[in-house]
């Protein structure tokens, strides 16, 4: 109540006028000065942000700002503050929150998990700064500390574990923004691709958060000797129950610094055709033209047989086959092939359409059509029944004939059987053409 009182009699003692002036003179200038400064910067800027007062360096100018104006009414006017007083521990407050909700906008984007953990710690932050207005903070600091929680031999006060794990989620989240930074502002203007982009990303923001941990474990007061023993425990399990894993891992690795599959190449693992569309590093994720995904684990496109089809060439090979009787013009056809293949806008022109005589079938001459695309991710299936539907239009308009599938049936004269007339009608109006009557 002491402190209450303080409070109460600062604000009637002091210059109220002056010092909300003074105060809004700092927050104006805040403002401009990030305002200016952000002119050049991306959107998603921790620093700036969308709209320059949701950054983290408006609230921490004017933070500064008003630090220095308390300072200077203090000394200047011989008189207790109380406007710049409060404005100091509210502006605190909202760096800490423009802090955790910028760093967890860039690294978890789509996440309302961190959306939760940002409205938590905005509530934590503001109550400190009313408990730290009002001047309870170190009587509540005072009762933490006598709070104690036995550990075995050891002894940790409640006030220790809240600073220790406010200190370690800053550690982390510092290892986030300095990983993502990198990346964003590195990593994409110095390695071109996409493979060794991610690896290089993967490493760093691994490597970033490693140390982080470390420091974060330090900061909560964890003996980091004591993880010599840990880390000879996870060398175990590794060795036993992890291996699959740790070779998947591993494997991400090879694959991404090796560069023999690529983001974006197209690929047949086991049966299944399709665009690699990210390399994680335990699985890679391959999309097939109708839309399915699958996932693969890494250790498979190392160990096993993998066709790349796009390795060498990015141009993509589409095939349909079509029989036509025996008596229809060979180049006609030909050119009736190549040209509904030609016509159609993904197909490119070099190479052209090429249309083979692969067999002479049993039913007509087959002939198979050869041509390529650069954009199979927009899916080949669609592509080839178009072509196909363009081919049929174009083989009716010219009377060229499909012929039907025919099947001759010998029965020996010496062998009657008295179904053997009712097996040839059978067959005989099996291998006709349906009637359009």
């Amino acid at each position: 109540m002491d402190a209450l009182h303080a409070l109460i009699r600062d604000f009637s003692q002091s210059p109220t006028w002056i010092e909300a002036a003074v105060l809004a003179a700092c927050l104006a200038l805040a403002y401009f000065a990030s305002r200016i400064l952000g002119r050049q910067q991306p959107p998603d800027s921790v620093w700036f942000g969308r709209r320059t007062v949701d950054g983290l360096m408006f609230p921490l100018l004017a933070l500064a700002l008003a630090y220095a104006a308390r300072v200077g009414v203090e000394t200047l006017l011989l008189q207790p503050v109380f406007l710049l007083r409060v404005a100091v521990p509210v502006l605190s407050s909202l760096v800490l929150i423009r802090f955790f909700a910028r760093i967890l906008a860039n690294a978890f984007p789509k996440s309302a998990a961190m959306r939760l953990v940002e409205r938590i710690v905005s509530w934590l932050a503001w109550g400190v700064a009313v408990l730290w207005i009002v001047g309870l903070l170190p009587a509540v600091r005072a009762e933490l500390a006598g709070i104690a929680i036995h550990f075995g031999k050891s002894q940790v006060t409640a006030l220790t574990l809240i600073e220790g794990s406010l200190s370690a989620t800053v550690v982390m989240l510092l290892a986030l923004w300095l990983s993502s930074t990198l990346e964003r502002r590195l990593l994409d203007r110095t390695i071109v691709d996409l493979s060794m982009r991610k690896v290089a990303a993967n490493a760093t923001r691994a490597g970033l958060l490693l140390v982080g941990l470390l420091f974060a474990l330090s900061a909560v007061g964890v003996d980091l000797t004591a993880l010599s023993v840990l880390g000879g425990a996870v060398g175990v399990g590794l060795g036993f129950g992890l291996q699959k894993l740790a070779s998947n891992y591993v494997s991400g690795f090879v694959i991404l610094l090796e560069r023999s599959l690529r983001i974006g190449d197209n690929v047949r693992v086991d049966g299944f055709e399709g665009r690699i569309t990210d390399i994680k590093t335990r699985y890679t994720l391959i999309r097939a033209g109708n839309g399915r995904e699958s996932i693969v684990p890494n250790e498979t496109l190392i160990t096993q047989r993998v066709e790349n089809l796009s390795d060498a060439d990015r141009k993509f090979n589409i095939t349909t086959n079509i029989t036509v009787g025996y008596d229809s013009d060979v180049p006609r056809v030909q050119a009736i092939l190549c040209g509904a293949a030609a016509a159609q806008p993904r197909v490119l022109a070099d190479p052209a359409p090429v249309a083979y005589l692969m067999n002479f079938a049993p039913d007509g001459l087959e002939f198979s059509l050869n041509f390529w695309v650069s954009d199979p991710s927009a899916g080949t299936v669609n592509l080839r029944s178009a072509i196909n539907i363009a081919i049929l239009d174009g083989l009716r308009a010219e009377g060229i004939d499909i012929p039907y599938p025919q099947r001759v049936v010998r029965l020996q004269a010496d062998a009657p059987s008295p179904t053997g007339p009712l097996l040839a009608a059978h067959v005989a109006q099996a291998s006709a053409p349906p009637s359009t009557a």
